[in-house]
């Protein structure tokens, strides 16, 4: 089994194809094996997610635990959550990155 298949709702992952490569994005639901739905809540907003084949994300080893609970007890997360939690996988790639002298 892949990494890919191990995604689950509050990973944050890196866009590996299309317009948005090299992003950030959040998985917010599974469709199915093969595709998830993303959004980073700023150019994808919660309400209009991005349909994505698990193939063309990478997963960086990071997740929301507030992204994943608020999806858990409501079924949304407000866009600004997300922002934030993409925000901070940020720092914390960067800061990883100074660590090792990138």
């Amino acid at each position: 089994m892949t990494d890919h298949a191990r995604l689950s709702p509050g990973d944050i992952v890196k866009n590996r194809r299309g317009k948005d490569e090299g992003t950030l994005t959040v998985v917010i639901a599974l469709e199915d094996e093969r595709f998830v739905l993303v959004a980073d809540g700023d150019k994808r907003r919660f309400d209009r997610p991005k349909r994505k084949n698990v193939l063309h994300l990478d997963p960086i080893g990071m997740s929301s635990a507030e992204v994943a609970s608020s999806l858990r007890e409501t079924g949304r997360v407000t866009n600004g959550k997300l922002r934030f939690a993409i925000a901070d996988a940020m720092r914390r790639l960067e800061a990883d990155a100074e660590e090792k002298g990138e």
